[in-house]
């Protein structure tokens, strides 16, 4: 028997999808469209009533069972149905399944993609066979201007370039070469566009950006992750000026499909259809419908809301087209995974086991290279063997390995070693067998209970060196988690400065989601902080590995910390002021940042030799370790253009790239700068203008020099 051209894999794409689309019934077309979870979702954020199961659906989300009950689900869709489309599966896998990565923020501060990409490719290798998942809602590429904005922990940081690298890493780990291979996910950029700019850092708010801001900062990591092959993106929640995202046809046609030429689909983020009769739109759902569709948001997610279209386009309210037209992007993107030939996972003796210990060592490698030295003063650190006899460690952080999961930790693998306090017993001690080391806790993340801070204290006192372990708890930062002082939360502020004031040397050590202005009051009292965001399965065992000397630290700040959450915002690549250096806080002891964006300190020194322009657009200079350990060192070239038609940001990050010298070694950086791509900028209507004048160029704002570029 002849197999219809649709189930056939030699069949051209297109040829497949147009003799499927001609087989369906407005009904199967219709189901296609919407997205639901099974039984009662996992997301605490979206808990609501069981949801039965419909085998024509085109895609089921956040399913928490296993490998054998999805394929008994997608089995009825695919046998007991009467065309036999397969079932696309997603879970939001943003920084690991199994094995749980530092959060994407963190990553960011590694300025090495790579680790991204390869933790991408993990993640998606450990979610496809143990959770039966096809797609993965990520990388959320959103830049983030706001820390009180709790999902600012999903995203790579505050600048467009920076994030837009990572974006495209995340997307090139998800979906490799060959998306249809088994063990690879399609990727979901998310989420467009712009609700990381909710007014105030308050979730699911409105957003008021204007065409310059859109193009300049928000939309270029989501063109950077189509560039790199993303199958899908996600509208987000917010209302973009008086539009809801997900009926945008500017952003979601105009830009997304005509000018960058995007032909994959967008689904919906959670209930956020309907979620457009709260946001004051309209409270008729057929027009939530046809405005949706018409828009080009071409899934709704988990409100059921898009089952109006069958009814709609027969009765001539929406055009036959546009449905087809969004169920013909949800086709491309499951026959180019590959979904047709391969609905089922294989569950064979050969199917890895996860995690395999060497996922779980790359997890650490990934946690060294995110976490940030922001102080050592008398060279605190690394800890010395000979001058340390006793180790006090006082906080809440130092005995909870969940805070280093983090928000979405996926099925987060923890095992015993892998708190701060076991970390430290186990590996630190071995580092220093002579030496006590005593556990307090001091006090909670919470509250107010003061009980437990006489014998930390106490602790504190009688040690060579105190740790002092503090953080925000897990979930603390993520959806729903915004934040209006981002301070460390209870009691542990206090503490710290009380363990300080009777220790001889004090090390602090945070684990957060966000930026914090905590520093601001207690880093002159610390010797040295380590910033270690949540930094996953490898995060305790990696700290204790740069607190005893066996890794160099090299992260650098990818978003900036404030002095006072007054200051926000604060950000790199901000506009001159018009008076400078007027217009300051004059209630603040500096209108600096406390730390700012590329900001981090190494165990070794790095000598940035002077920048030359040796050919037209080529720079270059010399980097040298001359310090005595081996490290890394992340430079991070920006552009000033400060005479354009448009003003420009003081700076703007154009590349960066992670360099390892050994002690003595010095290594020539060059960079040739292309003028469409580093020397122009965006005009309110996305257009490149590149313009003749003189410009500014920085390497780590460590050397930098001025040049002049003439068409």
């Amino acid at each position: 028997m002849k197999l219809p051209a649709y189930r056939n894999p030699d069949v051209p794409v297109e040829d497949r999808i147009n003799d499927l689309l001609a087989r369906m019934t407005p009904a199967e077309k219709t189901a296609q469209i919407n997205q639901g979870p099974i039984g009662r979702d996992t997301n605490p954020d979206n808990l609501g009533a069981e949801h039965p199961f419909n085998p024509l659906i085109g895609s089921i989300l956040s399913f928490g069972g296993t490998v054998s009950e999805r394929n008994r689900w997608q089995k009825m869709a695919v046998e007991q149905t009467r065309l036999g489309i397969p079932i696309i599966w997603g879970y939001d896998v943003i920084h690991g399944w199994k094995t749980t990565f530092p959060i994407p923020l963190a990553q960011a501060c590694s300025f090495h993609p790579a680790l991204t990409e390869k933790s991408c490719a993990i993640a998606a290798e450990e979610a496809y066979y143990e959770g039966g998942v096809n797609w993965t809602f990520s990388p959320m590429v959103e830049v983030s201007h706001e820390p009180r904005w709790g999902r600012s922990a999903e995203g790579y940081g505050e600048d467009p370039y920076v994030a837009g690298q990572f974006a495209a890493a995340a997307v090139r780990g998800y979906q490799g070469n060959n998306p249809a291979r088994p063990g690879k996910v399609a990727a979901c950029l998310k989420h467009f566009v712009g609700y990381s700019a909710s007014e105030a850092g308050s979730d699911y708010s409105y957003t008021d950006i204007s065409s310059r801001a859109l193009w300049e900062w928000y939309l270029p990591p989501f063109e950077a992750g189509v560039k790199a092959g993303a199958l899908t993106l996600m509208s987000s929640f917010n209302d973009i000026g008086g539009i809801p995202a997900v009926a945008n046809r500017y952003t979601m046609t105009d830009i997304l499909r005509r000018r960058w030429g995007f032909t994959g689909f967008v689904v919906s983020d959670w209930a956020a259809v309907s979620q457009m009769a709260d946001q004051g739109y309209t409270r008729n759902q057929e027009k939530m419908t046809i405005d949706a569709l018409s828009a080009g948001n071409d899934m709704d997610m988990a409100d059921g809301v898009f089952f109006n279209a069958e009814k709609l386009v027969e009765d001539g309210k929406l055009p036959v087209a546009t449905l087809d037209e969004a169920v013909r992007r949800i086709l491309r993107v499951k026959f180019q995974i590959g979904l047709f030939e391969h609905p089922y996972i294989e569950e064979t003796e050969t199917t890895p086991v996860f995690p395999r210990t060497e996922d779980l060592d790359f997890a650490v490698e990934c946690a060294r290279e995110s976490m940030v030295l922001l102080k050592n003063e008398r060279q605190t650190l690394p800890l010395i063997p000979a001058q340390v006899k006793r180790i006090a460690v006082i906080g809440p952080m130092a005995e909870d390995p969940q805070t280093h999961c983090g928000c979405w930790p996926g099925r987060a693998f923890t095992e015993d070693g892998t708190t701060m306090v076991e970390s430290i017993n186990h590996r630190l001690g071995s580092c220093f067998p002579d030496a006590v080391i005593e556990y307090t806790r001091g006090c909670d993340y919470e509250g107010n209970d003061r009980s437990g801070f006489d014998a930390a204290v106490a602790n504190a006192k009688a040690a060579d060196v105190t740790i002092i372990a503090l953080g925000e708890m897990r979930a603390m930062t993520g959806e729903d988690c915004s934040c209006a002082e981002i301070r460390l939360p209870g009691l542990q502020e206090e503490l710290a400065l009380a363990a300080a004031a009777v220790s001889r040397k004090s090390v602090l050590l945070v684990a957060s989601g966000r930026p914090i202005v905590s520093y601001a009051k207690i880093a002159e009292k610390m010797d040295a902080i380590l910033h270690l965001w949540q930094g996953g399965y490898g995060a305790a065992r990696a700290c204790v590995e740069i607190l005893a000397g066996k890794c160099n630290p090299s992260g650098k700040l990818a978003m900036t910390f404030p002095r006072s959450v007054g200051q926000i915002p604060c950000y790199n690549g901000m506009h001159q002021k018009a008076r400078p250096p007027k217009g300051l806080y004059f209630d603040l002891s500096s209108n600096e940042p406390m730390y700012p964006f590329g900001f981090g300190l190494s165990y070794t020194k790095f000598e940035y030799g002077e920048l030359k322009q040796t050919g037209p657009l080529h720079f270059e200079f010399e980097l040298k370790n001359v310090g005595s350990i081996a490290g890394k060192e992340a430079v991070i070239w920006q552009l000033g253009d400060p005479e354009a038609n448009l003003t420009q940001p003081i700076r703007r990050v154009i590349s960066f790239e992670k360099v390892f010298l050994v002690p003595g070694e010095g290594r020539t950086i060059a960079i040739d700068l292309a003028p469409m791509e580093d020397l122009a900028y965006v005009n309110p209507e996305g257009r490149k203008i590149l313009e003749d004048g003189w410009f500014i160029l920085e390497a780590s704002r460590q050397t930098g020099i001025e040049f002049s570029f003439v068409r």
